[in-house]
């Protein structure tokens, strides 16, 4: 919190005032603009390189005196023995398809810094370190000494002289035949954070960690390419060589990325946010003749939803690349800029989905900058969870994903088979890199984060959990928040709404409540703020336990690695003391035993039905082995089903949920269950195919 606020105090004398801006919708900055950089880059498109000059300006707003600087140098992740590379050839990749491959020379690449010194700092030499694994061969972070140590509200400029080679398309980078994507394509310094410097390798399922920043960014490159960019376009200056210069200016963004190609069919369209007109602008590939529209219908109707439910979108531009076809470059984020996936088939949302979930990190990774190298989850997990709901608000609810006239799945089916997976090897909070494995990586930060939230979702109520996410996006929006920090917001506005019980990270420090927007500048106060939004009709009650503290669902369910498994153990029925004369054949003893299956502890909805057509609700705390319900009434139990409404997604089986007893009665969730886990299967098949 000192931080920030001596953030807003250094920026308001700092920066000049001016009426608006070429690059956001709002008149004021929106973050503490950390960096200003400056690079002019010539780009190589025979030989697949770059040189550039960059300046790069960091204000002080630590607090604190600075002696180094560390900076990312994500390029030498490429390099042959880098940990980026070791990593994704001895324990598997999710960025690269020839992982457990012989590693091609090809997908080498790397930056180089010819130069590097500051003003009144003089020439300054870099050194290599490697703080996650001591890999002395990993070179993905440099670190310089300052003679004259940087004094709290100062600043200091940097100028660097880098060359790139950029390696043939891996991991959303590099270039296919003559296309070109820059990404993490410049030296970047690590983000100051919680008193120490925060500025890990590259490693093969990790991103990126950045501060707020402008930029002024101008390349050169052969005429005929068409360039996108994060920002928004200043300039376009042919040059007497048969190049031209293109110019981009970004603020208030912790990244700037770029795409060329002379293949690019160009276009745009706009969407009218409460903060203003923003345009959308596609780069679709000429292989790709009728994508442009269909992308720009997919950003516009996400970005409408995204604005309704969390908050509005500040920026005046969003760029959608559609890449080469087979590049490895398709579905990545940078700020204000996306790179898509064009589908083979037209009977899935794929490029839709893929679409809404690139724009989502705009949100969840963008303006809400966590660190995705310590808490993918909050980036990745949470953009899952909002992919899922999205896609089901736009495309309806049991077709988001596959829409057939004889089949159909939901985007969230597909998220529940990466949970399945891989349910219990690690807790989503584990550090990015120290994951058993890509696969687990992605499993459990993509796929058990869904679902996870999906089930506290029904824990505090739908109404209730988008609120919760409203206020998280709009108090954190141009921060760097925590895990924490997202827990205490969820269970804030549960105990605010009666949906769970107020316990200590509930408080503020005189022990109120309160929901206004924290930790944010002016101007974000100022922003609109879209009205909370109706109950969706059909939205199921909460779950048993709402009203409950949150902290054992957090524990179990994101600290931990507990499986979720509640089973009905057998159903019982037989006439009332059969054994004494005159009994009355209509009065029936009957039982039904639920069984915790997993370590897991939930509260459980069960649902009876009897043979007169009669049902009645049961509600148990979940925490016993086994619990034994049981009925005298004129009726037999004929069925009993756990989590009737379906809201309980990180169940991990989904057949053992209800029984019949009658002998050719198959409960309808069972057969629908069956059915839907057979399309979940096949969707997870077109996935890997396209």
């Amino acid at each position: 919190m000192a931080r920030l606020l001596l953030s807003a105090l250094l920026l308001a004398a700092a920066l000049p005032l001016h009426a608006g801006s070429i690059a956001t919708n709002s008149a004021t900055p929106l973050s503490p603009r950390v960096v200003d950089y400056t690079i002019d880059a010539k780009i190589d498109t025979t030989h697949k390189s770059l040189d550039a000059t960059e300046t790069l300006t960091y204000h002080n707003l630590t607090g604190q005196t600075l002696t180094t600087f560390p900076f990312h140098l994500y390029l030498n992740g490429f390099r042959p023995e880098a940990s980026f590379t070791s990593e994704t050839h001895f324990g598997g990749g999710i960025r690269d398809s020839d992982a457990d491959d012989e590693y091609p020379k090809e997908k080498l690449g790397s930056i180089t810094i010819s130069h590097i010194s500051a003003d009144g700092q003089g020439d300054l030499a870099l050194h290599f370190i490697a703080p996650d694994d001591g890999n002395l061969n990993d070179h993905t972070v440099a670190e310089v000494k300052l003679p004259h140590p940087l004094a709290p509200g100062g600043s200091i400029t940097f100028h660097i002289t880098f060359h790139d080679q950029f390696p043939l398309s891996v991991a959303r980078n590099g270039y296919k035949r003559d296309f070109l994507m820059g990404g993490q394509w410049y030296p970047k310094p690590g983000v100051f954070w919680h008193g120490a410097w925060n500025c890990h390798q590259y490693h093969a399922t990790t991103e990126f960690f950045s501060d707020f920043a402008t930029f002024h960014i101008s390349l050169t490159l052969p005429k005929n390419y068409i360039v996108g960019a994060s920002g928004v376009p200043t300039g376009d200056t042919p040059q007497a060589n048969g190049t031209k210069t293109v110019t981009y200016y970004g603020e208030d963004i912790g990244d700037f990325a770029w795409a060329a190609s002379p293949r690019f069919q160009v276009t745009t369209g706009t969407y009218l946010s409460s903060m203003g007109p923003v345009e959308i602008r596609v780069l679709a590939h000429a292989s790709h003749p009728h994508a442009g529209p269909r992308y720009l219908a997919a950003a516009q109707a996400s970005m409408k939803q995204f604005e309704a439910w969390y908050g509005p979108y500040p920026y005046k531009v969003l760029t959608v690349v559609d890449p080469e076809p087979e590049s490895e470059i398709g579905g990545m984020e940078y700020p204000t800029l996306i790179t898509g996936d064009t589908g083979n088939f037209d009977f899935t949302h794929e490029t839709e989905a893929v679409t809404e979930h690139e724009f989502g990190h705009q949100y969840w990774y963008g303006m809400v900058a966590t660190n995705e190298f310590e808490d993918a989850w909050l980036d990745e997990g949470i953009n899952q969870y909002t992919e899922g709901n999205v896609m089901a608000a736009i495309y309806g609810r049991n077709t988001s994903f596959l829409d057939l006239p004889w089949a159909s799945a939901s985007d969230y089916a597909l998220s529940r088979v990466q949970y399945l997976s891989a349910p219990d090897l690690d807790p989503v909070t584990r550090h990015a890199w120290q994951f058993r494995d890509a696969a687990s990586y992605g499993d459990i930060t993509y796929g058990k984060t869904a679902m996870l939230l999906k089930t506290l979702e029904g824990i505090i109520g739908a109404d209730t959990m988008r609120e919760a996410m409203h206020v998280y996006f709009m108090r954190y929006r141009f921060t760097h928040p925590t895990t924490e920090d997202f827990l205490q917001t969820i269970e804030e506005v549960a105990v605010k709404n009666g949906r769970a019980t107020r316990s200590i990270a509930d408080l503020t420090h005189n022990g109120s409540i309160t929901l206004l927007p924290q930790n944010v500048t002016s101007s974000i106060l100022n922003a609109s703020v879209p009205k909370p939004l109706q109950s969706i009709a059909g939205t199921p009650p909460p779950l048993a336990g709402a009203g409950s503290s949150l902290r054992s669902f957090f524990n179990q369910a994101i600290y931990g690695t507990e499986v979720l498994d509640y089973a009905i153990d057998g159903i019982d029925s037989g006439p009332e003391r059969w054994w004494l004369p005159n009994t009355k054949q209509s009065s029936f003893r009957s039982t039904v035993t639920i069984r915790r299956r997993g370590d897991f502890i939930l509260p459980v909805t069960l649902e009876v039905r009897f043979s007169d057509g009669s049902k009645l609700r049961e509600q148990w705390d979940g925490a016993d082995r086994w619990k034994t319900f049981t009925y005298l009434r004129g009726a037999k139990v004929i069925s009993a089903e756990i989590d009737p409404d379906h809201t309980v997604w990180l169940d991990k089986n989904f057949f053992n949920n209800s029984r019949s007893t009658t002998e050719n009665a198959i409960p309808a969730r069972k057969m629908a269950t069956l059915y839907a886990s057979a399309l979940q299967l096949v969707s997870q098949l077109i996935t890997w195919v396209i």
